[in-house]
């Protein structure tokens, strides 16, 4: 796995590299669908663990294909500014984002999150819950991280 993890990261640079056309994601890339909840990821140390996550489609307005996409979630709970957890996904296709394309369904986990021995819905409703919210950033190339929203983890139970 770490294997896979350096080669995708040595890929990005690569590309990353070569150049391109900039384009600015703040005008040029929607968030749609956006959805999120509580995923359910079974027992850890013999607790039930919910980690916040969120899914979301990502459309290109640009008159670009882009080929080097990545999005970084930063995970943190509610009325706080430290982050909690993060998620990274490239967005992969063969031949990229195409422009006018919408990408598949992209959802992203915090590896942190809750554990405890009562029921995963029982936990929702926990007193001491904290809601948590997410910062989806976007990159393309060689460009900087781009903060391309907020959204709210709703206090949904996913199942996988």
């Amino acid at each position: 796995m770490r294997g896979a993890f350096r080669l995708a990261i040595l890929l990005v640079g690569l590309t990353s590299a070569c150049g391109g056309p900039t384009v600015d994601l703040t005008k040029n890339l929607e968030i749609l669908d956006v959805s999120s909840g509580w995923l359910d990821v079974g027992l850890v140390n013999g607790q039930n663990k919910l980690v916040p996550s969120i899914s979301f489609k990502l459309k290109n307005t640009s008159d670009q294909q882009l080929i080097v996409l990545q999005i970084n979630a930063l995970f943190k709970r509610l009325n706080e500014e430290e982050e909690w957890g993060t998620g990274f996904k490239m967005v992969a296709r063969p031949d990229g984002l195409a422009a006018g394309a919408t990408s598949d369904t992209i959802t992203v986990s915090s590896h942190l999150g809750y554990t405890g021995t009562e029921p995963r819905s029982v936990m929702l409703e926990n007193s001491l819950f904290v809601d948590a919210r997410v910062e989806l950033f976007a990159k393309y190339g060689s460009i900087q991280w781009v903060r391309m929203g907020e959204y709210p983890i709703t206090r949904l139970l996913i199942t996988q």
